[in-house]
Formats: C-alpha cells, structure tokens, sequence
C-alpha cells in the first residue's frame, strides 16, 4: 500500500500541508482535490523523489512500478508507436538482450528470452500500443509519423500514452484531459476503470472525478483529509463536516468572547489576577476551530445586453476550411437569443473552425454569413490569455473597457472573479494559466455580449471557478455556443447539442450522458469496413504521401526548430528552479546569519518563476501555430 506518515510538505518557508496520515491500498483510485496551489503538484513531485518531505513521509514498496506523465515535450525522430513502447520499460530491455544474444548465436538464451517475452506479452505490446495511440485520438496512419512531426499538445498525448503503457503499480496523473477533446476523455476514463493499479488522480473535472474514483484527498486550510466515495459524495460528506465544523466554530467564538470579556474585566484587580491568569492560559491552551469556508470565492453574472436582436446570426450554405482544404459543407444554421449549444465531435472535425466562423475570425469558402445589426460577439479561445498585456494589471485591462467607470466599481467586479485587494492592482505576467484565463473570461463578461463563443473555456480553472462559471452561464439571457470536454458545464448550461463530423453540422438528438454510447457504437461501425478494406500502396499514393510530407516538413521545420531551443530553455529553468527550492528547503538558510543569502534566493527563485513562466506560454503559443499549420495540411 501507500503510506502517507505525519506529511508535511512546504513551498520555500509557505506551508502546503501539514500532518497527513492515512493508508491508500492497492488497486485503490484516489483524486486528488484542492484549489491551485494547496499542494497537489508538489505530492506527485515527492512520490517521484523529486522533492523532500518538510516531516513524516510517504513510502509504498520498493518493488511497485511508478509511472508518471512527463511535462516536457519530447524530441524524437522515430516513430509515435515506437515512443510510445518506451514506456514499458521490461520490454524494451527483453527486447535488446534478445538482440544481443541474436548476434551472439546464444540459442539457450534467446529460448529463455522469448519464453519471458511471451510471459510479459511481448508479443502483443505493438498492437497494446497502436490501441493506446487510436483511443487518444491518433489516426491509424499517424502511429508510424515522427514524433517530431506533431504540435505540442499531440506530444503530451504521446506522453500520456507512454505512461499508460507502462505496466506500472502506480499511475500519477497530474489533469491528464487538458490536451483531451470529449472523445478521448470518455476513453482515457473506460482504461483508467479497468486498471489494476492503484492510481492518483488530479483534476478539476467532477463528472471524470466521479466515473474514475472511489475515494478523494482533499487538501484545504493546510491539511489534507481522504474521504470515500466519488467526488460528488464526497461533495455531500464535505458539506456536512463543513456545517458542524461551522456550528462548532460559532460556539467557540461565544466561548472565546465571554473568556475574553472576563479577562478584560478583571485582568487589573488583584483580587480577580489570579482568576484572570488562569483564563488566559486556558485560551491559550484552546485548539481554534477554522471558519468553514464553503463560500466560493468566485461571484459574477454576465451583464444585460443592451440589445437582443433575433436572430442574432444566420448561415446559408456555407462551407469552411483553410486555403484548398474544405473542413464543413452547407452549414445551414440561425442562431437566437436564448439558443443554448454544445458542440460534439472527435477532435479535428471542425468545432473550432465552426466557432472561429461564427466570431468572424474565419472567412466562409462559399455561402453567406448574416449578422444582426447589434449583434455583440463575446468570444473566448484557448489562445485568449496571449491577448492579455504582460505589463498591465488586470484593473488596467478593465479600464481600457470603460474609461468612465470609477476605480471602486471595477475593483468590486474584479473581486468576484477572485481578483481583490493587492491582486488586482500586479501585473499579469507572473499570473498562472487560470488566472489569467479567469481575466480573460472577467474581460469577455464585462463586454455584455449577446453571443457567446466559448472554445474550451475551462482548461487551468479549478473547480469552484468552473461552478462559477456554469451558475452565470445559466442566468445568460443571450445565445451561447460552446466546446468543452468538461461534461459538468455542458449538462448545466446548454439545452440543446450539436455534432461535428464528416463535413457536417447535425442535431444530436440523444442526450450527453448517451454520447459515449453512441460513440462506441459509431466507432464499431468505422472499424468495421478497415478489416477488409487493403491500403492503398500504389506507386501513385506512396509518391503522393511523400509529397505530403514533403511540405510538411518544409513549413513546419522553422516553428519546429523554435519549439525545441524554447523547450530547452524550459528545461535548463526547471534545473534552475528545482536547485533553488532545494537550497530554500535547507532550514539553516533561515538562519539569522544567512538573512542575505535567504533574501538572494528568494528574488533568485521570483525571477526564475516569471521567466519559466513566459517561457511556457511562448511554449503554448509555437505549439499552438504548429497545431493550426497540421489543421491546413491534414484536413
């Protein structure tokens, strides 16, 4: 099992959480839940061995197999089916000692060998692997592409399959579904049910959360508390804990008051000192009960529109795509005031390209697009944080909307998007990816659309944001269009669903808890023909798909080249930021002698932070022009 003894876990002297103490056994599937920044990253980065426990420890056996999703993007020239079978690491060594003992005519050897190979389905591990690659979205004829060939966020999907492959004891998972379209959530979440290891889960998606887990570690108020059950009952245990703990808090605090009143009273009369002393000591010795603190910290509305003009917009046979490749045919829709939408579909059949087409951002290869008059478009993409200005602060981005709102107005609305005091006033380079998606969102409400386009809104908000933002969603008098693989949002927000696939727009007339039904069902139909249909080997396609290549390689090999010095400059600040926690986690640094070196560090490991930060996001963005360059030449 894995053992969690006394824990306590610090960032530089900022304590995570403290005294963790329980037992997750084998087999077992925990999530792990927090808001950003209580602890849960630094967990996975102690089982890893990563980072140092403060105190206690958490140990599980020496024998277990961990596997872990790396963050970096890899660099390889072979195959994504070849990559991918790195990750089971017991197969790749039986592999080369077979090799070996090939060239060495060692036949007593190869029959041991083989016999191990076949023990541990060596035999089966290319099919297992060409599976992993197919239900996370790769097409059949991508799993021999490079892995150098495809945008970042494809090689995250690489690298959760290389963990997955991994015939491991221990799966870490760290919000696995962020690169994920809906169709891969619903796979990822059918494998992570049927495996036999134990596993722990971060994420801030609740419907994944509850088909995956059976318990849930919650860390808040610097403690970390398990709890059994899938998060929506552990929603309903927190709840109740949270109202006794309240009671119990007020109790205390009329307790604390009249202790207090006594010892005010009489603390100066020698008569009561003594009395009074002991009063004290007795307030001392009282362990505080914390306030329950079930209020979100996140409250908005959108804003009435100032117009709702119907319809809002309308397209007659239009068809969308880039340069000569067409992705949507005769679109027939019309858009109206109260028209609430979800867009289904596997990824790169066309959502986005629907939804830049709608904001304007795309322009139709034929038909016509009709916009009303008032027609006020609040559009937000995953690229939205990059419009964001890194030097000004977010009351600064709010008032380039509005010069005549008072600065007490705009602050007060800033605060329900968790913006207040001193945080609405510093810059917005060093914000992490939800908060500044959180300003971008704050931005977009402000604005009183009467459209929304939403194109994965969710991606690095946790969960109390997310409810946020499915409550205001559901008071939004306009029409709203939206994409996302966070089922949560869908089913509270939207009326109606839509699915984009083979070139078409088209109802989906079943409801979104049928969805992986139906996709499995379709899905059983597509394979279905490629078992009898042969490959088209001719001369004429091999030279075509050479062409192919050819060009993708030339357009790409520049957005590539920059990829790759920024995801070394990633590294070298992750080495670089990894040393300084390490020397901020030696207690003698806190030492009053070394007060100038305790200071050296910290602005050290300020600087190394924002710099990591903007390196990741320029990361995000390269990644970001390699995926739209594979949407002009694959689809």
């Amino acid at each position: 099992m894995l053992q969690l003894n006394q824990l306590s876990i610090r960032r530089g002297t900022e304590l995570l959480f403290s005294n963790a103490t329980f037992n997750i056994h084998r087999g077992h599937k925990v999530g792990i839940t927090g808001a950003n920044g209580t602890g849960k990253s630094s967990l996975f980065a102690l089982l890893r061995g990563e980072l140092g426990a403060d105190e206690g420890d958490a140990s599980f056996p020496a024998d277990w197999q961990l596997a872990h999703v790396a963050q970096q993007t890899p660099q390889d020239e072979r195959a994504a089916i070849e990559y991918v079978l790195d990750g089971d690491a017991e197969f790749r060594d039986i592999e080369q000692k077979i090799t070996a003992a090939t060239s060495e005519e060692d036949g007593e050897a190869l029959g041991l060998l083989h016999e191990q190979f076949d023990h541990i389905g060596g035999y089966q591990a290319e099919s297992r692997a060409a599976r992993l690659l197919h239900g996370l979205g790769f097409a059949s004829e991508q799993v021999n592409h490079s892995v150098n060939s495809f945008s970042g966020g494809w090689r995250m999907r690489l690298n959760l399959a290389k963990a997955l492959m991994c015939r491991s004891d221990l799966l870490l998972l760290d919000e696995p579904t962020n690169h994920l379209d809906l169709d891969a959530v619903i796979w990822l979440e059918s494998w992570l049910q049927t495996y036999q290891g134990t596993l722990l889960l971060i994420s801030h998606d609740r419907d994944f959360l509850d088909r995956v887990c059976q318990h849930i570690a919650h860390i808040e108020q610097q403690k970390m508390t398990l709890y059994t059950g899938n998060y929506s009952e552990f929603e309903k245990i927190r709840a109740a804990r949270l109202a006794t703990q309240q009671t119990e808090f007020e109790k205390q605090q009329r307790e604390v008051a009249h202790i207090q009143q006594y010892i005010d009273r009489f603390r100066a009369k020698a008569t009561k000192a003594k009395q009074a002393q002991s009063r004290i000591k007795a307030l001392q010795r009282m362990e505080m009960i914390a306030p329950a603190h079930v209020d979100s910290p996140f409250h908005f509305a959108f804003r009435e529109a100032q117009k709702y003009p119907n319809p809002l917009l309308k397209l007659e046979q239009v068809s969308l795509g880039y340069d000569d490749k067409t992705i949507l045919k005769n679109i027939v829709l019309t858009l109206n005031p109260g028209d609430r939408i979800g867009l289904l579909g596997p990824n790169g059949a066309g959502k986005s390209t629907l939804i830049k087409a709608l904001a304007d951002a795309l322009r139709p290869q034929q038909g016509s697009v009709h916009s009303a008059q008032d027609l006020k478009i609040g559009y937000f993409a995953q690229h939205q944080v990059e419009q964001l200005h890194p030097e000004h602060t977010p009351l600064e981005h709010l008032q380039q909307l509005d010069r005549n709102a008072s600065e007490q107005q705009l602050r007060n609305y800033l605060g329900g998007f968790g913006f207040s005091n001193d945080k609405a006033l510093a810059k917005t380079r060093p914000f992490s990816g939800g908060e500044k998606a959180r300003l971008a969102l704050a931005l977009i409400v402000y604005q009183r659309p009467n459209l929304l386009l939403l194109d994965e809104p969710t991606n690095h908000l946790d969960i109390e944001m997310r409810q946020a933002l499915a409550q205001a969603l559901q008071e939004f008098n306009g029409a709203m269009l939206i994409v996302s693989h966070d089922r949560h949002l869908l089913r509270v927000s939207c009326d109606s669903l839509w699915i984009v696939m083979d070139c078409k727009v088209a109802e989906f007339k079943e409801s979104l808890d049928d969805y992986p039904k139906w996709l499995a069902a379709r899905q059983k139909q597509d394979d279905a023909p490629e078992q009898t249909k042969p490959a088209d080997n001719s001369a004429n396609a091999r030279k075509e798909r050479k062409r192919m290549e050819a060009e993708r390689r030339k357009k790409l090999q520049p957005l590539q080249k920059k990829l790759r010095s920024t995801e070394e400059r990633i590294l070298t600040l992750g080495d670089t930021q990894k040393k300084l926690e390490n020397d901020l986690a030696d207690t003698s640094i806190y030492d009053k002698d070394n007060k100038e070196l305790l200071q050296q560090k910290l602005e050290e490991k300020k600087q190394v932070d924002i710099d990591l930060e903007d390196t990741e996001y320029l990361w995000l963005e390269i990644s970001e022009k390699i995926e739209a360059l594979k949407v002009d030449l694959d689809t």
